[in-house]
């Protein structure tokens, strides 16, 4: 087993990476529209604090993501795909990243801002990237909130379209994001009695 991309499928390390990256963009996301809601209270704190460290473990993670991807290369279109439909692919997924490496930074700047330390699950603290500025604080949480319902709009597509090729096209773009254990290709027997 190569842990390296192939040029039919995605390796285990870009398949692992994107379903964290996946689990965790929910979770945060989740977690990020309940605790605004929540009246000022210790478990608050706690969960700002919680969303912070989570959101410094994304930027890591989507950090290495993409180096593993430069490392690693990409799989070749799967046959058949249209022209167009490869350009939009590839730029949904640089949109991606883009956003991925936003959100993060972008909530980094708003707690700087704000003039709140910034510590990853209490270990240690990160250095503040800009001095104490309601108004930069007011515009950095106002890009947090944009950039995150921006994310989730192109996520859904990026999802949409693999399902249709999934369910339509019948190709192997979503399956080959998922691990060979989960897949079970039919024999030619099975193959044949389902045809007829």
């Amino acid at each position: 087993m190569t842990w390296k991309n192939t040029a039919d499928r995605w390796g285990p390390v870009s398949q692992l990476f994107h379903w964290l990256i996946v689990i965790m963009v929910l979770s945060m996301g989740t977690v990020g529209l309940v605790m605004t809601e929540m009246r000022n209270s210790p478990d608050k704190v706690q969960l700002y604090l919680l969303h912070k460290s989570f959101g410094l473990t994304l930027l890591a993670l989507v950090t290495l993501r993409l180096l593993w991807r430069l490392f690693a290369g990409t799989p070749l279109p799967v046959a058949g795909t249209p022209r167009w439909q490869e350009r939009i692919a590839s730029l949904t997924h640089w949109g991606l990243y883009a956003l991925l490496f936003a959100m993060p930074l972008t909530g980094w700047l708003l707690n700087s801002a704000a003039g709140f330390p910034l510590r990853w699950f209490g270990l240690f603290n990160l250095p503040a990237i800009a001095g104490k500025n309601h108004g930069l604080h007011e515009l950095a949480e106002d890009a947090h909130e944009l950039l995150f319902w921006t994310l989730i709009a192109l996520a859904v597509l990026h999802a949409g379209a693999a399902f249709y090729h999934h369910l339509f096209q019948r190709d192997a773009t979503l399956t080959r994001m998922l691990p060979r254990r989960w897949l079970r290709d039919p024999t030619p027997a099975e193959d044949s009695r389902n045809a007829a």
